[in-house]
């Protein structure tokens, strides 16, 4: 068998130019353009400006429909089989401040309306109710100012708003069967069971009592001097609803407040209850005989009996549940309480000058021997630095519940 062989092609002579030196870069060569070296091309600035115009408008292309294909997915829901949906993903525009949550809803934008903040609506369909609101649904929202909760919501997780940091009400409708609120902080429906305290409730009740000020920088500040007092009982202090039996996971997280009074029927405070609320104070329960249902501290008069503890009857301290309270300076664990979670009073403590601040002991009502009996998680208490070393602060058992001042 053979193969076709390969067709051999002679090289042709090499043709060899005879250019004087000094033309070399002037020479033209016979039906040729000539040489441009050194030479502004033709239309060199109109082919400038052409190329710039195309690159820009092929960047304007990639960036609006970038920015669309992410505003068409600004909700995302999970169907519930035939029931329903479940609002999964709240991914905002940058210009949301206000959300309804009982039907799915689609956004529809006006292209005739420059203004973002106003060129787009939302279209319900009322065929699809939504019905529950997944964990971290709003995680870290940094615009959306109230969320309004409909009569079809029956779910929320607890995480569901975790770190929004604008978020200043959750409003829900009378008719939700599950939930209400109270001026914008989202209770479940028979007052038991606090869910969120909005992180920046404190803003819409300085806007609500007429103390809100501002800087040259635009950067909000207390009031002083007088106004201080007025201001700190209106805004800073929280009383929560004689009804609450159960402080719920993240239910305070980030939430400025400096005084908190709970009922002495509070049981329970979850995970990450009160966690980092920075400028928290003092907790205080009051124990009466009466209804109380206006969250507003108005004086210690109005709530009977008041003292400087968790409250007797709280059994659980879920992990975490004071982490980086570093305002508070005293701690009082009534007999009553069974389980205090890992890390629950972690970086409560903190060194200055060479002196521990903050919380630095830990009070508590049980013996010793008693104590062993509660759980207890790892590194529940705070550590300092001593010498090379991390040491836990101390317990002080049998300890005396300190009088109010």
């Amino acid at each position: 068998m053979s193969k076709k062989a390969k067709k051999q092609i002679a090289p042709e002579e090499p043709i060899v130019l005879d250019i004087p030196e000094d033309q070399i870069w002037t020479y033209r060569v016979e039906g040729l353009a000539a040489p441009s070296i050194g030479k502004t091309p033709k239309h060199y600035s109109l082919k400038k400006v052409i190329l710039a115009l195309v690159i820009v408008v092929a960047v304007s292309l990639s960036c609006y429909f970038s920015i669309r294909t992410v505003q068409k997915d600004t909700l995302e829901y999970t169907a519930h089989w035939d029931e329903g949906f479940e609002l999964s993903k709240f991914s905002n525009t940058g210009f949301i401040t206000e959300l309804d949550i009982d039907y799915y809803s689609t956004i529809v934008y006006d292209s005739e309306n420059p203004d973002v903040n106003t060129n787009f609506t939302f279209v319900k369909d009322e065929s699809k109710p939504v019905l529950s609101i997944r964990e971290y649904a709003f995680n870290c929202d940094e615009k959306l100012k109230v969320i309004n909760i409909g009569a079809t919501v029956t779910s929320i997780d607890a995480k569901s708003f975790y770190s929004c940091w604008a978020l200043e009400r959750i409003e829900v409708d009378e008719n939700n069967p599950n939930y209400c609120d109270i001026d914008g902080v989202l209770y479940n429906k028979d007052l038991t069971e606090i869910i969120c305290y909005p992180i920046n409730h404190d803003y819409y009740l300085s806007n609500k009592f007429g103390y809100s000020q501002y800087d040259e920088n635009n950067n909000w500040h207390e009031p002083e001097g007088e106004e201080y007092d007025a201001y700190k009982l209106a805004v800073c202090n929280y009383v929560l609803p004689s009804t609450v039996t159960k402080i719920g996971d993240l239910a305070f997280n980030y939430a400025f407040i400096k005084e908190l009074y709970v009922p002495e029927g509070l049981k329970t405070i979850g995970t990450l209850g009160l966690f980092e609320m920075t400028s928290l104070e003092h907790i205080y329960t009051y124990k009466t005989e009466s209804e109380v249902m206006n969250t507003a501290f108005t004086s210690r008069d109005d709530l009977g009996e008041v003292y400087l503890s968790l409250p007797e009857g709280l059994e659980y301290i879920g992990s975490d549940a004071f982490s980086y309270n570093q305002s508070m300076t005293y701690i009082y664990i009534p007999e009553s309480v069974t389980y205090i979670g890992h890390h629950a009073f972690w970086d409560t403590c903190f060194e200055r000058d060479g002196e521990l601040q903050a919380i630095t002991e830990i009070n508590v009502a049980r013996s010793e021997d008693r104590f062993g009996e509660v759980h207890t998680g790892d590194q529940w208490r705070p550590v300092y630095e001593f010498m090379l070393f991390f040491k836990s602060i101390p317990v002080n058992y049998q300890a005396e519940r300190q009088a109010l001042n």
